[in-house]
């Protein structure tokens, strides 16, 4: 099958930009290639899924501004309920934490409501589960809001379709090559021909590179864990914020009946179909009990997503320095699903050749702050 754009990974980075290419240029032909039997089974679907735009460094906290429109307000027919449901989150500091409080309190300047400096007592107000001992002062994040994760990615997939796009599953990519100015892709499904490759395969991305004779960027994927445990029956745990240490070494919060729980960790990968290591399932049940008042009798769920980093920490999109028909959407580092609405229309504006929209270049990104061959110059330096 021949095909303008052809784009892999079919999680929340290749659907965003499925979803902007078939907008951004009508007449294309676009096809999504997923190797898994449904969307999002990897990274997507393992989400604590909080919009929290405090989150990360600055390019981060500007995608996730420019995102924020589109997920309060989808187009007509994206969805039949809201993306975004109140929830509020909470950082929290033992005494000796406090100038680690004032530090973020004083990197959050920019967002759509700062967070308010609380006391203990305050905090321990929303989550009374917490040790007076754990929290001496908080920061309070009231705007921050749970994501419909698979609304969000369902919607991108309808529209993607509804405009003439193709997603195709159980596509694993067994080859990749350019022959006479087009990209050949044997996959176990068909092969396709392409104008345009882009490269959203998340921790399989510097993989899929290399199979196309395109450099490796460096990317690292990292495990998290979380736990499903059950919360304290006297209590109604179901509006408490989001509630992670300030130093960001335990988070939990209410999810369908239950508390999710990690311990935070962020331990180097092979791309893989993660699961979850003993160890950090029994430090994540550990600190919950640590920090709250909360005993774990049972853990009712465990599992483990991975979440995939560039060495700075900055998401890459754009097109290879080398090879210009090969596009990068990789690296978002935990914030894809907060980015997607705005990360996915940037790439697809750099895929066709189009300028930066305007309101992601209000919020101060670039082509630059996003390109790959940043993070070639950097490990030439190195």
């Amino acid at each position: 099958m021949d095909c303008d754009f052809l784009i892999i990974g079919g999680g929340m980075g290749g659907a965003s930009v499925a979803d902007a290419l078939v907008a951004a240029a009508p007449r294309a032909r676009v096809v999504l290639l997923e190797r898994e039997a449904a969307a999002g089974y990897h990274a997507t679907g393992r989400s604590a899924a909080l919009f929290l735009e405090g989150y990360k460094g600055p390019v981060i906290r500007a995608l996730a501004r420019a995102s924020r429109r589109f997920f309060e307000a989808p187009p007509t027919g994206f969805c039949a309920n809201p993306l975004l449901t109140p929830r509020g989150a909470l950082y929290i500091a033992r005494e000796d934490q406090r100038t680690e409080i004032e530090r973020r309190r004083a990197a959050a300047g920019g967002e759509t409501q700062a967070p308010t400096l609380i006391d203990g007592a305050t905090a321990r107000a929303l989550v009374p589960v917490l040790r007076p001992e754990a929290v001496a002062c908080a920061l309070y994040e009231p705007d921050a809001t749970d994501v419909d994760v698979d609304a969000l990615l369902q919607g991108f997939l309808r529209r993607f379709r509804g405009l003439g796009g193709l997603m195709v599953t159980g596509a694993t990519v067994r080859r990749l090559e350019r022959r006479r100015g087009r990209w050949r892709v044997d996959t176990t499904a068909e092969r396709y021909t392409a104008t345009t490759v882009v490269n959203a395969a998340g921790a399989w991305a510097d993989d899929v590179a290399t199979m196309a004779g395109v450099a490796a960027i460096g990317l690292v994927p990292k495990r998290r864990t979380i736990i499903s445990f059950d919360g304290p029956s006297e209590i109604d745990s179901r509006r408490w914020p989001f509630t992670i240490g300030v130093d960001e070494d335990l988070y939990f919060k209410p999810d369908a009946g239950r508390i999710i729980a990690s311990p935070c960790d962020e331990t180097p990968s092979p791309a893989c179909d993660a699961q979850p290591d003993e160890w950090d399932v029994a430090v994540a049940a550990d600190r919950v009990q640590t920090i709250t008042t909360m005993h774990i009798q049972r853990i009712h769920h465990r599992w483990a997503g991975l979440r995939t980093f560039a060495r700075d920490g900055v998401p890459v999109a754009g097109p290879d320095p080398d090879e210009p028909n090969f596009v990068w959407y990789a690296g978002q580092g935990g914030a894809g699903i907060i980015t997607s609405a705005a990360l996915g229309r940037m790439t697809a504006a750099l895929a066709t050749g189009a300028a930066v929209p305007a309101d992601i270049a209000a919020q101060g990104v670039t082509a630059a702050t996003l390109a790959p061959d940043r993070l070639r110059t950097s490990a030439e330096a190195n």
